[in-house]
């Protein structure tokens, strides 16, 4: 008989070494796929939490230092922060696919698949930020992602609309000017590392927005006025241009919204 997927989720979402967590990732996605876990007989849902090592410190964001990645100690912050965004997006994925239940199989096999690249993603900027002489835990980080993971853990149409489609599809925006920079400086191997990371986040953000027009589908809303009304009820983050515009169309965003979010706040949008 095979094990329970929400019960393989947990384990992985609650543990607190990166590399039992990423292995835990690797081997649930393997097992699901070979039918070795179901969706039947979830236990309940627990209360939202992840595990996570000792270090990074967590502070707020604006406590975090400014460093100029033309500096050896700037060049290693910046790969840190890409790194604890994708050891992040991995708890967040397995939180989807922990959190809400039934729902289409296709959902979990999403969001498996999403938390299995994000561990992949994550050992690649990983193994860059070793070459620098550094390592995960060595910089101070903020906890944004997961904070917003914390408010929308109640309502899927929430997490789909304000996870993946305003946080990570900042990513999309965000990266190319990172590549740029590291560009500058000549470090061509990460640049093909976010290449990487880039790509398949457009993919991970597309899931998002399938989902969140799915949530809107079943309960009769229209998506696009829904989700600039979310991003106001939650205070959640307005784009910065510029805009990557292929990559958000690709991932499903229309033109006419791209337009709105391309506005300053308030200006008719949000």
């Amino acid at each position: 008989m095979s094990a329970s997927l929400f019960e393989a989720l947990h384990a992985a979402l609650m543990a607190c070494d990166i590399e039992d967590k990423c292995a835990r990732v690797h081997a649930l996605k393997a097992a699901f796929d070979t039918g070795g876990l179901n969706v039947d007989g979830a236990p309940p849902v627990a209360e939202i939490d992840c595990g996570r090592p000792p270090r990074p410190e967590l502070v707020p964001p604006n406590k975090l230092r400014k460093r100029r990645p033309g500096s050896p100690e700037g060049h290693a912050a910046l790969l840190h922060a890409i790194a604890h965004i994708e050891f992040n997006a991995i708890n967040l994925a397995l939180d989807c696919a922990y959190r809400f239940r039934e729902l289409p199989e296709a959902f979990y096999r999403g969001w498996v698949d999403v938390a299995a690249e994000e561990a992949s993603h994550f050992v690649l900027v990983r193994e860059r930020l070793k070459a620098l002489g550094s390592d995960y835990g060595q910089f101070a980080a903020h906890d944004g992602l997961w904070e917003m993971t914390v408010l929308t853990a109640s309502d899927p149409l929430a997490r789909m609309a304000l996870v993946p489609r305003v946080l990570e599809a900042r990513g999309l925006d965000a990266t190319p000017p990172i590549m740029n920079k590291l560009r500058a400086i000549g470090d061509e191997a990460t640049c093909e590392v976010l290449d990487i990371i880039l790509r398949d986040e457009i993919g991970h953000v597309a899931l998002g927005d399938r989902w969140f027009r799915y949530f809107c589908a079943r309960e009769g809303l229209a998506p696009e006025p829904t989700y600039l009304a979310l991003i106001a009820q939650f205070n959640a983050p307005w784009p910065k241009p510029p805009l990557n515009v292929p990559a958000r169309r690709q991932a499903g965003f229309s033109a006419s919204e791209l337009a709105v979010l391309a506005a300053p706040k308030g200006s008719g949008g949000a």
